[in-house]
């Protein structure tokens, strides 16, 4: 049976619930492997304070962000870890080699990077989730700058936050996207109300009546 981040790798790769050949399995495979072994993991997180002004308005530490969706998910929050995250540049350069030799392993490669950065960002999550649990608190979602209308140029603001050019080496481009690109930023509440959702958030959860819950209507899906 195919390990979690291997489904998640075909998942990104679109078969849905479509069976996967051999060939693709074992290119997945080869390309997680590749990936170990290149890969430069880092990641940061700093715990700000986080207040509410006004309906649809957040802020957390000296960042000012209007959006409904963003304080949705953080409804009942008085902390938030901002994060970020990053494979690497060495990560990119896999990804441009095979972008010239082999476009069919590149694919694979792209989607097999995505669900790595993923797992590597639920593994650190996990751990602040069980910090947090000591002091009777609970994390909501992951939600990044550019999710739904939480504006993707807060993104410089997050990076100048953590420091993070200087302590993962991540920074961005002049159009705000992240560079290295298997890299991810985001806010994470941080609540003494229990919400079991931290990791894979409303996309895999069937509790349709949650309160915290994004749908179509909020444009964060």
């Amino acid at each position: 049976m195919a390990d979690e981040r291997t489904l998640e790798a075909v998942r990104y790769l679109g078969y849905g619930r479509h069976a996967v050949d051999e060939r693709t399995l074992a290119l997945v495979a080869d390309s997680f492997k590749e990936l170990e072994s290149c890969a430069r993991l880092k990641s940061v997180y700093r715990i700000f304070e986080c207040h509410f002004p006004e309906h649809g308005r957040i802020m957390i530490g000296t960042m000012n962000i209007a959006s409904k969706n963003l304080a949705k998910n953080l409804l009942g929050c008085r902390e938030t870890a901002v994060f970020g995250a990053t494979l690497g540049a060495e990560v990119d350069f896999l990804l441009k080699k095979y972008s010239l030799t082999d476009m069919a392993k590149a694919v694979v490669l792209q989607a097999c990077a995505a669900a790595y950065l993923e797992e590597y960002c639920d593994e650190i999550q996990d751990k602040l989730a069980k910090e947090k649990a000591k002091e009777g608190q609970w994390l909501r979602p992951r939600f990044s700058p550019g999710y739904g209308d939480f504006d993707i140029h807060h993104q410089q603001e997050v990076l100048r936050m953590l420091d993070a050019p200087k302590k993962i080496g991540l920074t961005m481009t002049e159009r705000y996207m992240l560079t290295p690109t298997k890299s991810v930023t985001a806010v994470i509440g941080i609540s003494r109300e229990k919400a079991d959702c931290h990791r894979k958030g409303c996309e895999e959860c069937d509790k349709t009546d949650c309160k915290y819950r994004r749908n179509e209507r909020d444009g964060a899906v």
